[in-house]
């Protein structure tokens, strides 16, 4: 049955579209969110992440009043879960605030409920949700319980979209629904029938889990292969872009682009759930991380370098004195989403060198707080191309593409994204 109100805990990058799209279809929804910010500025009907053509659709359904937002929660029919799920020193997976929606989902949870689980988890993660729900709520039985006779259902369905074409994605792509019963399931189907259009796959929550780990650590291997061979073609004097498009040449070869790492929230990240969970099984994913992981490091020697051939070059320059250029520093081009993003942890270790740094992201407003307290500087291409000594290309932006002739010209040019 398909539901009347649902519920989504989170209002980040992919909670605050999903929300958007099941209001888009004529169900209430109600938003959840912790920051104040973040709940003002969905009830007034403005964006507060980039994403093209969320903003149209979002105005549209907070004015015919299908969505709205609160810090509360409140009672509905499903409730979807989408709020991060970082890792703590150590690449330890951090459950935490999953843990925390558990907690304050519980009071307000009813018989005929399902909770549906969408951040992206260690292998396990939905039957400890469920665990914490039943603790908190001895009055309700759940599927690890009472399976299909559950009075509170639960799943898990992790979602597969790409930053810049997420409306699009969660409409057609494919899902992977795993209930802990076969009614969680049903349940969680007719949940997300409402708005994709793409296979409902049901499999269980674990197979579930790990098929969404397993979508990342696949691409975070296939981006390792390419860094390394940018790190083999730069020691033999051959240039990686033209050797990769003469390999993908191969009718079978279809090698990806190098950069100056990972970044973002699932590739960067969900490797090392798997890692953490079978330690030593995952030798080749665990690999792949330390690979991607290094290249920051390898472009900041490139960097380096360049600083003392300027300084080489002008002897009555300091340290100080010496300006780098920092050309992007969201995780992926054309997005303003910065977790876990390399160019932003390349940009501070040049900062830490004690020169100064112009960093150019035409996607933010404002830099993140861990730059702005240093001597980081948000400008503009042309501020940076007319003050920088040194110009380290990091992220195929739009903008950049555009001026392209200007950005090669520049003197002491590191490009890492073969522009």
């Amino acid at each position: 049955m398909k539901p009347t109100t649902v519920s989504v805990f989170g209002l980040g990058y992919i909670g605050l579209p999903t929300a958007t799209l099941i209001a888009s279809c004529g169900v209430n929804v109600i938003g959840v969110d912790v920051t104040e910010h973040v709940v003002n500025s969905v009830n007034a009907g403005k964006l507060h992440i980039v994403e093209p053509e969320l903003g149209e659709v979002l105005a549209d359904v907070v004015h015919k009043g299908y969505l709205r937002a609160t810090m509360t929660p409140e009672a509905a029919d499903a409730f979807l879960i989408a709020v991060p799920t970082p890792f703590k020193d150590g690449h330890k997976p951090d459950i935490s605030y999953i843990q925390s929606v558990a907690q304050s989902l519980a009071p307000i949870l009813r018989q005929g409920n399902i909770v549906i689980l969408e951040s992206t988890s260690p292998v396990g993660t939905t039957e400890q949700l469920a665990g914490w729900l039943a603790e908190a709520r001895p009055d309700l039985s759940f599927p690890q319980q009472a399976g299909n006779n559950a009075d509170v259902q639960v799943a898990y369905c992790p979602e597969r979209v790409l930053p810049g074409q997420v409306l699009k994605e969660l409409v057609e792509n494919d899902r992977v629904i795993g209930g802990m019963s076969e009614k969680a399931s049903a349940m969680a189907v007719e949940v997300y029938r409402v708005f994709v259009k793409g296979t409902l796959s049901i499999s269980n929550a674990r197979t579930a889990e790990m098929c969404k780990l397993t979508e990342n650590s696949f691409r975070d291997v296939n981006i390792a292969f390419a860094n390394e061979l940018s790190l083999i073609c730069d020691k033999l004097g051959i240039d990686v872009w033209e050797l990769i498009s003469l390999a993908n040449r191969h009718p079978r070869v279809n090698i990806l682009q190098p950069g100056c790492g990972v970044g973002g929230h699932c590739i960067a990240v969900d490797p090392w759930f798997i890692v953490d969970t079978t330690p030593a099984e995952a030798r080749l994913i665990r690999t792949a991380r330390e690979v991607n992981d290094g290249k920051p490091h390898w472009v900041l020697e490139k960097v380096k370098a360049a600083i003392a051939d300027a300084l080489a070059h002008n002897p009555d320059k300091r340290m100080q004195d010496i300006t780098v250029a920092c050309l992007g520093l969201a995780f992926k081009p054309d997005i303003d989403d910065l977790r876990e993003s390399p160019a932003v942890e390349l940009t501070q270790m040049i900062a830490d060198l004690g020169c100064r740094v112009i960093a150019v992201e035409p996607n933010i407003n404002a830099l993140p707080h861990r730059l702005d307290e240093g001597n980081v500087n948000l400008g503009t291409l042309d501020e940076a191309l007319t003050a920088a000594d040194v110009t380290c290309l990091l992220v195929k932006h739009s903008e950049f593409k555009k001026n392209a002739e200007n950005i090669k010209k520049a003197d002491k040019l590191i490009d890492v994204i073969g522009l």
